[in-house]
């Protein structure tokens, strides 16, 4: 085949916001023509695939409910948000509408392309610190309670959740699975050891989450919030995670008296260590929150707000800036008694097609 005088040696075929991309590779680079598609003509198309010379097919039409992908190396077509909405007493707002949010990209405002809302399944990854800190003064017995927890929330009919844990390294305990109970039955036991690699590991899981096709994800990070051995920082970590729309839930078990501003601690509020604030800045910068817990009150709230927010969120798709690089980002309501959690920015760049 000859397109514009040069020979294609590929023709991929790809379905983003029900546009189909018909994608022409020539060996020197990839030449895209697209073709707008109706949702009611969408069952009517059949895509002609020409596989590679190594005989590798193309995928198959992801799920109904796997929203636009975004991807680390891919372009951007039109950004996804997913946002969750709180009163000033905590409490969950349902029934918000396309004209209750505004969304602000680099300081222009943008036009709301796709509004969703309401209660979906939900796919969590359970990120469990094992390192050696963990062993100190009970922290491990109250991150395996929270543990158990969140598997206990879940809804084994619809939810998925996977379980890793990571010291220097991340490990995939179990991966994925609708089949609960697989987490419920590991055993946590043992002394933790090692050295903990906190960002490394959030950055790895958030690649894996972003992978899933529920629309309401998201990873619980379990840890005593002290890193001694990443090569990420936490603003790096916090800007790949935030560029594929995973929020990142932080709960820091700590003793009594390491709980800033508890009743037993001897550490106050405002003197919280820069490992706390850290982050704290991960979870904000990727829409998800941060609680510290050293009693079991502290741990059934925290997994019970975490519960609360990711079962009923507000999903927003709109048209991105198209220059490259970094872009801050701020969903705004209309309401300003409420307050909205998601995201602080993404990633736009020319699209390529990944090897």
């Amino acid at each position: 085949m000859v397109i514009h005088g040069r020979k294609v040696t590929h023709v991929a075929i790809r379905r983003i916001n029900h546009c189909i991309v018909t994608i022409y590779r020539d060996g020197r680079g990839f030449e895209a023509v697209r073709g707008v598609l109706g949702i009611t003509a969408a069952p009517l198309v059949i895509a002609t695939m020409v596989a590679w010379a190594s005989g590798v097919a193309l995928a198959q039409e992801p799920p109904v409910l796997e929203r636009p992908t975004i991807t680390f190396k891919s372009g951007v077509e039109v950004v996804t948000v997913t946002a969750a909405v709180r009163d000033r007493r905590g409490r969950v707002v349902r029934d918000l509408t396309r004209a209750d949010f505004q969304v602000v990209d680099s300081g222009a405002v943008r036009e709301i392309r796709d509004f969703h809302s309401g209660d979906a399944p939900i796919s969590l990854a359970i990120v469990l610190d094992v390192s050696g800190s963990m062993a100190v003064g009970g922290n491990m017995d109250r991150a395996r309670q929270a543990v158990a927890l969140a598997v206990t929330a879940l809804n084994g009919e619809q939810d998925e959740a996977a379980l890793f844990t990571f010291d220097a390294k991340l490990r995939e305990v179990v991966g994925f699975t609708r089949d609960v109970d697989q987490i419920r039955r590991v055993s946590l036991e043992g002394r933790p050891w090692g050295i903990t690699s906190l960002y490394d590991a959030v950055a790895a899981t958030a690649r894996a989450v972003a992978e899933r096709a529920n629309r309401h994800r998201a990873m619980l990070v379990i840890t005593d919030g002290i890193d001694t051995g990443s090569r990420l920082s936490g603003p790096e970590v916090s800007g790949i995670a935030s560029s594929i729309d995973v929020p990142v839930y932080l709960l820091t078990v700590v003793t009594p008296l390491d709980h800033p501003g508890g009743e037993y601690s001897v550490v106050s509020a405002d003197g919280a260590g820069t490992d706390i604030a850290t982050l704290a800045d991960l979870a904000r910068w990727t829409g998800g929150d941060m609680r510290v817990a050293s009693v079991p009150a502290h741990t059934h709230t925290a997994i019970r707000d975490l519960f609360e927010e990711l079962r009923y969120q507000y999903l927003i798709t709109f048209e991105p800036d198209t220059r490259p690089g970094w872009h801050p980002l701020e969903i705004r309501l209309r309401n300003k008694d409420l307050l909205v959690h998601a995201r602080g920015g993404y990633v736009s760049g020319p699209a390529r097609v990944e090897d």
